[in-house]
């Protein structure tokens, strides 16, 4: 067997050790070592005293993230934690050490410290303006046909490999043969293409990782002697630039008041509450949790499930039935077509975001009404999604509002990646259109993406949600959300709302235990908001033990967040259309697709940017995925990347896409140069 350093026989064999285009020169402004960036902020307060001493003002800088000391305890040993012998990647440390008046709590790794306010956006669709998608672009002709016979390859040489492999190595294809009189569970046709097309590029799949992921993440080294059929880990671990997880707000961390107050859920609750909610499994907990979201999202009642997924396929059956209509946007999420087909009713979809689809089709199925007994339908719910995953783009919710006014159908709204990522106030796609959520009849969404949780939760009116606890299965059957996913939810939620305290519950001390400073006095609270969307969070519909610090009460930290991610999203995409890639989607998308087509490609780019020497993992997606010439990668971005972190992806992106021929898209190209200082201005840009 190859040893961990022989070079594996995959298809396409990992970069050499020896140097190559994507080594970059060593950078004399970076701090290779924790003892220099501990040295570079004790040279910072040591310049910044001598300047107050000597009568000069001192330097301004902007609020921080956080209230506590750049250098205490709990930093200094995360800091300290890893000590790698020279650090030239910018991931372990800043680039530039912060001044004696930044102040910085976070871990570099997890979440980018950035105190430059003019890196900030505020996601928001004008009052009035017409919804602008971003035009789909074609490639030329030669990339369709290359693709097509790329595929076209490929299958042929599978077959012919298979023809040859059932004769000289039967003992191979063992598995999906007939044995004893039992039929084969996996079937020879429907595994070819994994076993012949994914086995060929599987190491860009499934990669196993350790630790936080957050800003960055650590993969574990790999690599497999038999063409991708088993991998084999070497040990080794390689640190790099996470633009894959969903964290879009950053709360995937380690350390932090969100995470003390999870560790105190652990002493207090366990890990488990061992029970469904209509059994023993209804904490106090989930009744809070619920609480919250309702607020947060303006809507009068709200329900969590233990899994995203099955919010979806649990829910959707028991609000439709035999004689109802589901119409379906054709791009929605695989969870919402197995709710739809374990409900019963009849389904219609209707084209991509289209507004003329969708009014030709509603007018058609009202009035044929059901198929052979032509009755009226018992109800029609359509359901499309905020923030589409895979295309990164939004909803016309202003249009399907016009349209349920008009033709009276329910609204089902799938916000799984638009809340806490998109509006304002980071309320989702009614709060990024200024659209009042009780208008919409149905949300439902998630918390793995913005909150660092799990699971996820259906809004609506009392009525309904309180009939949904009762007739959906993940009331009797799924088991309870866990007590410390709770408290994650809870407390990154209320530091977005931020906390206000009401007069008349000073009496309750218990209730405000978090919001008294270090003196036992009160802190200053913001200015109460009445009961309405989007509303602050009350301090008593979060648990008394929960200690959150000033700038999480007072939601400034959570309005960061939003303002960093919009930023961050806004500029990659506009960014890589004048670099002259072709994506998809809307320009405030924190999921930025930039197509590739080639399947070869695909590989290779995934592959090219895992071994630069700042690594930077990224997700490549592929059929059945997407449509056939239409392989693309997926850019996650979060508001724990910095510019400097966009930049490091616009570099890699900008020389991988020469080199394979990516750069077809139409239009205006700036030089890279160009777009990384001119970044604020082309995020500014108004659209045209």
């Amino acid at each position: 067997m190859p040893s961990p350093n022989t070079p594996s026989p995959m298809a396409f064999p990992p970069a050499s050790p020896t140097p190559s285009i994507f080594r970059k020169k060593k950078s004399s402004s970076m701090m290779s070592t924790a003892a220099s960036y501990l040295s570079a902020v004790s040279k910072a307060d040591a310049d910044a005293r001598a300047r107050v001493l000597g009568g000069s003002a001192s330097t301004t800088s902007t609020p921080a993230l956080s209230l506590s000391s750049s250098v205490t305890a709990s930093s200094e040993d995360t800091v300290l934690r890893e000590d790698p012998a020279e650090d030239t990647s910018g991931l372990y440390y800043p680039t530039v050490p912060p001044n004696s008046e930044q102040v910085f709590t976070t871990v570099h790794t997890e979440f980018g410290h950035c105190a430059n306010e003019s890196y900030r956006y505020t996601s928001s669709h004008p009052p009035g303006a017409p919804v602008k998608g971003v035009e789909e672009q074609d490639p030329p002709y030669y990339i369709l046909l290359t693709t097509y016979v790329s595929y076209l390859l490929l299958i042929c040489l599978g077959h012919l490999r298979d023809f040859i492999g059932k004769r000289f190595k039967p003992a191979s294809f063992k598995h999906l043969v007939n044995q004893d009189g039992y039929a084969a569970l996996n079937s020879d046709f429907d595994s070819f293409y994994t076993r012949r097309l994914k086995a060929r590029i599987d190491d860009c799949f499934s990669h196993p990782v350790t630790g936080v992921p957050g800003r960055t993440i650590l993969l574990l080294d790999r690599y497999s002697p038999d063409y991708n059929k088993s991998m084999i880990l070497t040990g080794n671990k390689t640190r790099g630039l996470n633009i894959s997880s969903y964290n879009y707000l950053g709360f995937a961390q380690g350390q932090g008041p969100c995470a003390d107050a999870v560790e105190e859920s652990v002493a207090r609750y366990g890990v488990s509450s061992c029970s469904t909610r209509l059994e023993a499994g209804t904490l106090d907990l989930h009744l809070q949790a619920e609480a919250l979201v309702a607020r947060f999202l303006g809507m009068e009642a709200a329900l969590i499930s233990s899994m995203g997924f099955a919010t979806n396929s649990t829910i959707i059956p028991a609000l439709v039935s035999k004689g109802c209509l589901v119409i379906s946007d054709e791009l929605n999420h695989a969870s919402i077509r197995f709710g739809v087909r374990l409900s019963g009713a009849n389904v219609r979809m209707f084209k991509h975001n289209n507004m003329e689809s969708l009014e030709s089709l509603l007018r058609e199925v009202i009035s044929q009404g059901q198929p052979k007994t032509h009755r009226p339908w018992k109800k029609i719910l359509l359901i499309v999604e905020g923030l589409y995953s895979m295309e990164g783009s939004l909803v016309n919710l202003p249009a399907i509002m016009e349209l349920k006014k008009k033709y009276k159908f329910y609204l089902f709204v799938d916000e799984a990646h638009s809340i806490g990522a998109m509006g304002p106030h980071g309320r989702g796609v009614a709060d990024y259109f200024g659209v009042n959520p009780r208008h919409i009849d149905v949300l439902m969404g998630t918390f793995t993406k913005s909150f660092g949780a799990a699971g996820g939760y259906i809004t609506g009116n009392k009525t309904l949600i309180d009939r949904l606890r009762i007739s959906s299965h993940s009331g009797p059957y799924a088991e309870a959300m866990a007590p410390p996913v709770l408290t994650q939810i809870i407390a990154s939620m209320a530091s977005i709302m931020g906390v206000t305290i009401i007069a008349d519950q000073t009496k309750h001390a218990s209730s405000l235990s978090l919001l008294r400073t270090n003196d036992g006095s009160l802190a200053p609270q913001p200015e109460p908001e009445s009961t309405a969307y989007p509303g602050t969070a009350p301090s008593t519909a979060l648990p008394s033990w929960i200690a959150l610090p000033p700038s999480l009460r007072d939601g400034s930290e959570g309005r960061e967040r939003l303002r960093r991610l919009a930023f961050n999203a806004r500029y990659l995409n506009r960014a890589l259309r004048k670099l002259g890639f072709i994506t998809y989607g809307c320009d405030d998308s924190p999921v930025v697709p930039l197509l590739i087509f080639n399947p070869g490609k695909m590989a290779v780019f995934s592959r090219l940017m895992r071994t630069r020497s700042t690594p930077i993992v990224v997700v490549v997606v592929a059929y059945p995925a997407t449509p056939l010439v239409t392989s693309r990668v997926r850019f996650c971005l979060s508001a724990s990347h910095t510019k400097e972190d966009v930049d490091t992806v616009l570099k890699a992106c900008d020389e991988i896409g020469d080199i394979l021929d990516l750069k077809q898209g139409v239009g205006e190209r700036w030089p890279l140069e160009e777009i990384m200082r001119r970044a604020v201005e082309l995020v500014n840009m108004k659209e045209a």
